[in-house]
């Protein structure tokens, strides 16, 4: 594997894997404040990161020793509010910034697995930045996230839905039977 897009995919892991763990630390918090949708929003989210750090890796499984790596992370723990708005910056770093530019030296440099993941990654993390930010005008209105129902991520990409699963994953073309529901 080329040395950029190594570094990219390591990386990638890297900050979804920690992403993966913030949301579920900041989903407890938010059982805690009283805003249980907004908890199970972050666990179903949580679990759409451990898609994509688990799709990276796979991409990594033939390589070998061990990595310093790179990722934009927030660290803390705040109200809900605030946990919401640095759930945010994060995803819409990785949505404008991060997966652009990974997906474009995947490209470059041929690696057909790495841009999948990489594309992948991208298109979710923007319905999870939709999502957020309509959980976080409920929260700074006091309110638990009122437009939650289920929430459905596909098991293959991390495409995540709030309502009814789609037939197919718009994002990976997965069946309805590929998501998991967070009820």
């Amino acid at each position: 594997m080329n040395t950029m897009t190594l570094g990219n995919l390591q990386s990638a892991f890297s900050g979804e894997s920690q992403a993966h763990m913030r949301y579920l630390n900041y989903a407890q918090r938010a059982d805690t404040d009283g805003f249980p949708n907004v908890g199970r929003l972050f666990r179903a989210i949580s679990w759409a990161e451990r898609i994509h750090a688990s799709n990276h890796f796979r991409e990594l499984r033939h390589e070998k020793g061990a990595a310093l790596t790179l990722a934009h992370a927030g660290f803390g723990l705040s109200t809900t509010a605030e946990n919401l708005g640095v759930a945010i910056a994060g995803e819409e770093f990785e949505v404008a910034e991060m997966y652009p530019a990974y997906e474009e030296v995947a490209t470059l440099q041929q690696e057909k697995g790495a841009k999948r993941t990489f594309s992948w990654a991208c298109q979710a993390e923007q319905t999870h930045s939709a999502l957020f930010q309509a959980a976080k005008k409920d929260v700074e209105a006091d309110r638990d996230y009122s437009e939650i129902g289920a929430v459905y991520v596909c098991s293959l990409c991390g495409h995540t839905v709030v309502g009814d699963a789609p037939d197919r994953c718009p994002i990976c073309n997965a069946p309805r039977k590929d998501y998991r529901s967070f009820a």
